[in-house]
């Protein structure tokens, strides 16, 4: 489902000078800056109305990019150390089947904390694991975080597929076209004008969004369906000839 939100900024330039209309509309997230669609150069015998148009919308979640923190603590560093390869050995077991391909470890981290009158000096090593899952076990690799021993989850990622992106950016760049038209066609009938031909199509926007979930250590059920949803946004600057 598609929940577009739309930006107009008019430009509007006649033989007697330049005067400016912004005419507002709820603004959409913008993405990063694609390189420029133009057409071949056109002049203008009557009146140049240049519009930027933004278009956001969402797509259905594929699949999601996970990360689990893994947490040991003991007296002395190699206690520690010990601790987090045994917890780390199980997360690995019981993630591995869940996670689409590879997954990723980075080193483990440790440090000291407490000795003197704060306590008794302990060490604490850490490190993650990370990787990508299917809608089918996103709710598996939550319940893993409230189950073992020294693990949370440190994020969930909602990714679209890559059909889903270019759908989605085909529906955009059509919305902020038909938008485009309906705001020139709008002020040509404000002006008397029955014309309108579009000159130039600048498409200075477009990128997708992933969208993180919250931290969640809770022990119940979640439905991958009601995790948000990727967002893709994408702004044209649209030049019409109105006559």
């Amino acid at each position: 489902m598609l929940f577009p939100h739309s930006c107009c900024r008019l430009r509007l330039a006649g033989h007697g000078g330049a005067a400016l209309l912004v005419v507002p509309f709820a603004i959409g997230v913008m993405g990063v800056g694609a390189a420029p669609l133009q057409a071949a150069e056109r002049t203008c015998q009557g009146t140049l109305l240049q519009i930027k148009v933004h278009q956001t919308g969402t797509t259905r979640s594929e699949r999601f990019r996970f990360s689990l923190g893994l947490e040991a603590e003991a007296s002395t560093k190699a206690q520690a150390m010990a601790l987090l390869n045994e917890r780390l050995e199980q997360a690995r077991q019981q993630v591995k089947p869940l996670a689409l391909g590879r997954v990723t470890i980075p080193a483990p981290r440790s440090y000291a904390y407490g000795g003197g009158q704060a306590g008794p000096r302990r060490e604490k090593a850490s490190t993650s694991i990370s990787g990508e899952v299917n809608r089918a076990n996103y709710d598996a690799v939550i319940q893993l975080a409230g189950r073992l021993p020294g693990v949370r989850l440190r994020g969930m990622t909602s990714l679209a597929s890559g059909e889903g992106q270019a759908t989605l950016q085909s529906q955009l760049l059509k919305q902020a076209l038909e938008e485009g038209t309906r705001q020139a066609e709008t002020m040509a009938s404000a002006l008397g004008l029955r014309r309108v031909e579009l000159l130039r199509i600048d498409q200075r926007g477009a990128g997708y969004r992933p969208m993180a979930l919250a931290s969640i250590n809770r022990a119940q059920s979640f439905n991958p369906g009601e995790a948000p949803r990727p967002s893709q946004s994408i702004g044209l600057d649209l030049d019409y000839c109105l006559q």
